[in-house]
């Protein structure tokens, strides 16, 4: 097996777990996984880099700024340096369906930007502004999470580490436990969680909530949908596949 470059171009972080399992077992394989992350609350950047060291992902941060992320020349340059230092064969990245639908703040310009910056990336741009970084051919790229995946990854031998990678993630998983608390009523969470109103915190109640979903959405790309592995990430590759011959 070749060994690859693999680039995720995340906005908040969480993504570094979510397509953890792909990343880990490229690690593992001994190709390298790096993560670039836009958009980070200082407090959670030590979380991210630990879930990061958990699956053997190197991670930095770009340091966007919350809710004025834009199209701007800037914006693409940050982009452009990470692509042509780290020069890829694979970029992961958001959904471009799924980041117009969420309404996260800034996935809209996010993704924009992100594109942009790729593309631009593999082009004689801005080279006086980033001297000794030559463009990098635009890499194969696949999406995460898609609505309409055409890719599964077996992770299967990685379930763990994703397990214990997203329970680092303090912040988010607070942040998490508050909202499913607001947002399902008492009857739901109980049934998704047995116990969950007995849960001492909100980091706890997040989790237990995450370790659900988690569960639910990899089983169901996995296996649920005649599929071969127990647990699997869903991406949807750009542009078609190029083979020499057909493969099972």
């Amino acid at each position: 097996m070749k060994k690859q470059k693999v680039l995720l171009l995340g906005v908040y972080g969480m993504e570094v777990v979510e397509c953890g399992g792909a990343l880990a077992k490229n690690a593992q394989n001994g190709g390298e996984s790096f993560a670039s992350i836009m958009l980070s609350k200082e407090n959670s950047k030590p979380q991210i880099r630990k879930a990061a060291d958990v699956l053997g992902v190197t991670v930095n941060f770009t340091d966007f700024e919350m809710g004025n992320v834009d199209v701007s020349s800037e914006a693409k340059e940050k982009i452009i340096k990470v692509v042509r230092e780290v020069r890829p064969d694979i970029i992961i990245t958001q959904d471009p369906e799924h980041s117009f639908h969420d309404l996260d703040p800034d996935r809209r310009q996010a993704m924009i930007t992100i594109l942009e910056g790729i593309a631009l990336a593999g082009r004689p741009y801005a080279l006086d502004k980033l001297p000794g970084l030559d463009p990098h051919p635009i890499p194969t790229i696949y999406y995460m999470t898609p609505h309409q995946p055409n890719t599964v990854v077996d992770v299967s031998d990685v379930w763990n580490l994703k397990n214990e990678a997203m329970s680092v993630l303090e912040s988010q998983m607070e942040f998490s436990g508050q909202h499913f608390e607001e947002a399902l009523s008492d009857s739901n969470l109980e049934n998704l969680v047995p116990g969950f109103s007995k849960l001492p915190n909100n980091y706890e109640k997040g989790r237990a909530v995450h370790k659900a979903l988690d569960h639910a959405v990899h089983v169901y790309h996995g296996l649920a949908t005649h599929g071969h592995y127990a647990f699997a990430e869903a991406f949807r590759r750009e542009g078609n596949f190029h083979l020499d011959e057909l493969i099972k």
